[in-house]
Parts: structure tokens; sequence; C-alpha cells
């Protein structure tokens, strides 16, 4: 069986939770079938664990297009390539059309991954102007389409359902996002902390992503400035979507940087090892998250024994634990698609207690890890949800 994946993000370029699930599912699925990825981006290694790895880049000619046209135009020169596939695989509405116009072309069924929904993320209209209503007709389309839709988690599939009501629930599949616990595990060393800036000998809150909306980096900041005094604040912040978004998270940074000591501002991707030696000494990972069809991060936080803090929407409540492997905070929120609080200011009081009460008890804290270890071994696995898919897979191909 020769399955053709279709993603924008592949390593060495991820940015994000869908990026680490491609590489992660890739991996191991290239023992089960022949596998051929087709990745935007700069050419790469054209072999990884066995799957052969294609890289395609804008178009010349649509070099100075809007970001959906140019996605498009990437799109287009994928498609003839899947020509002899027995079923295309696309993550996210970027290759979605890919997967979507292959089908057409070529005759074989449409497999695609739910790992966000546009309909769910409208402030992207920030950052895509007019992109963003072709990007939301991409998705649609893609969508009603496909001969089965893979939701990351229980919650990303009633969103599917709510936000695409033409969609047959019966196409629609839950398969988890997985953590591949071998690579993600607790280092107790403290050479990467120190030379980042972090006290390993005080507890720390520590929140890891890109700054979008959805991932609620406001609210975490103003909940942060109830934290102990003894307690740092470790950001491991990616870019933002947008100047507006980027100058508010700035303005809140410096407020509390001149009221508290312990902020500590990283402004890269870390190297995993870094990373994960944050993670390990974290008192608490912080997931204020508005938006979140599972959370990846959340597993890779656990697999390194911190306790999770989390906002209980999306899927997190199927991953995060309450009591066990950490803290959710309930949230109530609008219904117009921007995730937005109906009470932005008990959400952030609500939050700053859960954080409050799980560095105030270091030992339920390691506790709370230790669970959470256990969880994502137990439940995450990459082999069993590398199954799934193939049952997936097989369900459209019989």
């Amino acid at each position: 069986m020769r399955i053709d994946i279709v993603t924008k993000e592949f390593p060495p370029e991820i940015y994000g939770g869908a990026g680490v699930h491609v590489a992660e599912l890739s991996r191991v699925l290239a023992k089960h079938v022949e596998l051929h990825v087709r990745a935007f981006g700069s050419p790469r290694d054209s072999d990884y664990h066995g799957a052969s790895v294609e890289s395609y880049a804008t178009p010349d000619e649509l070099g100075g297009a809007n970001a959906a046209i140019q996605t498009l135009g990437v799109d287009l020169r994928i498609v003839p390539d899947i020509a002899g596939a027995d079923l295309v695989h696309s993550h996210t509405w970027y290759a979605n059309m890919a997967g979507h116009l292959a089908s057409l072309l070529h005759g074989i069924p449409h497999v695609l991954s739910a790992h966000s929904l546009e309909p769910l993320r409208p402030w992207k209209s920030e950052q895509l102007g007019g992109g963003y209503a072709l990007s939301s007709w991409v998705e649609k389309t893609a969508y009603e389409a496909a001969d089965a839709i893979i939701a990351v988690s229980d919650g990303m599939r009633k969103d599917i359902l709510r936000s695409y009501p033409n969609v047959d629930p019966n196409k629609v599949k839950v398969v988890h996002n997985g953590i591949d616990v071998s690579l993600w595990e607790r280092d107790e060393e403290v050479d990467a902390i120190r030379a980042l800036g972090i006290d390993p000998d005080k507890p720390s809150v520590v929140f890891v992503g890109r700054n979008t909306r959805q991932k609620g980096v406001p609210y975490l900041l103003r909940a942060a400035s109830s934290l102990p005094d003894d307690v740092q604040l470790v950001l491991c912040l990616g870019a933002a979507d947008t100047p507006e978004l980027a100058a508010e998270t700035a303005r809140l940074i410096e407020d509390l940087q001149a009221k508290r000591q312990g902020v500590v501002l990283i402004e890269r991707m870390l190297p995993r090892r870094e990373l994960i030696q944050v993670l390990s000494h974290a008192t608490a990972f912080a997931c204020p998250s508005i938006y979140e069809p599972l959370g990846i991060v959340n597993l890779e936080a656990m697999a390194c024994g911190a306790a999770v803090v989390a906002s209980a929407t999306g899927g997190i409540p199927e991953v995060v634990q309450h009591g066990e492997t950490g803290l959710l905070v309930q949230l109530e929120q609008v219904t117009d698609g921007t995730g937005t609080p109906l009470d932005p200011e008990k959400f952030v009081s609500d939050f700053a207690a859960a954080l409050n009460e799980v560095v105030a008890d270091p030992a339920r804290a390691r506790q709370m890890g230790v669970a959470g270890r256990r969880r994502a071994e137990e439940h995450f696995s990459w082999e069993s949800i590398t199954e799934a898919t193939l049952e997936v897979y097989r369900s459209v191909l019989r």
C-alpha cells in the first residue's frame, strides 16, 4: 500500500503541533506502508526513517502574492506527483486542497487530519486579510468531500460536526495525537537551564508555544502577577501572529518585569534537549489556551514529568486528568468562534489560583508529574496511534 502524506510542516521546518504529529506518525508509519511525504518548504533529506520525502517551494511567480494564494500554488505543484498512490492523507488546510484535487484527478481516497479549524480561528483574518476567506473555503470544500476525517480528540470531532454540519458524522474518526516517550523523558541535568537564565533551585511556571490568540498568552501574563515572588515565569514564546498581538504581549511582559524578578523570556525555538530540561524542572506547565484541539505540548510536558495547569477547552481534558496529572481551569466561552472567555477576569483569576495551588505544594506537583509521565506512556504511544490510523486507511480502501 502506497500512502502519500501532504503537509506544510516537516523536519527540519516545524513550528507547531501539527508538524510534530506528521513527523512522528511518518516515522512509525513508514514501517508498515510505502510512504511518500510531500512537504512545503526548502529542500531537505529525501529519506526520513524509511519514508521518501520531497519538498515543494512556492512558485517564483507567486512570491509577492497573498499567503493563501502562495499555499494554493504549492498545492498545485504537488498534485501531479501523487499519481500512483493508493491514498492521499493531508494535514491542515495548507495541504487540504492538494489532497482534494489529487483525489479527484487520480481517483483515490482522501483522508485528512484535523489539527485545527478555520471557523474557530477568526483572528487569522488579522494575519491573512482576504486570505482567511480563501483558507476557510479550502477547508470547507476538503472536509465535505473527504472520504474520512481524523479528529485528534473527541472535542475536535464535535467542533468539526458543529462547524461543518454537511459532513457525515460516520466518516469522522477520533485518533489522538501521541508522544514518543523514548525521546521525551525527564532530564535532571541543569546545564541548559542555567545557560538560559533559569534558576533550578527555585520553582518555575513554564509556557511553551507560539504567540497566537488561541494560546491565551495575555491571560497567563495577567495571572502570573499573583505568583509568589520566588516563582519564576519562563516564557518560551514564538513570534506573534500580528503586530498588534506582539505589542500587547510586549507591554504585559514589560509591566510584569517591572513588578517582579524571575521573568525569563526565550524568543527562539529551543533544541529538544534544552526544552526537555526546561520542562523537566518546571513546577507547573501552563497551557492557558482558548482553543486547543488536543495540545501535543501538554503531552511533552507530562512525558518530562511536569504537572500541567490548563484550560478545560477542546481536547485538553482528554489529556490532562484534573487532580491527578495537573489541574484544569474551567472556561466559559462565547460562541462566535473566537473562543473569548465570557468573563476574562474570572478566567485570569481562576488560572492564577490553579497555578498558585500547584506551586505552593512542590511534593504534590511532583506526584502529578509522575502520574502524567505514566499516562503519556500508557495512552499516547505512537505505535497504537499508527495502528488506529492504518485502520482508517483500510476503512476507505475496502
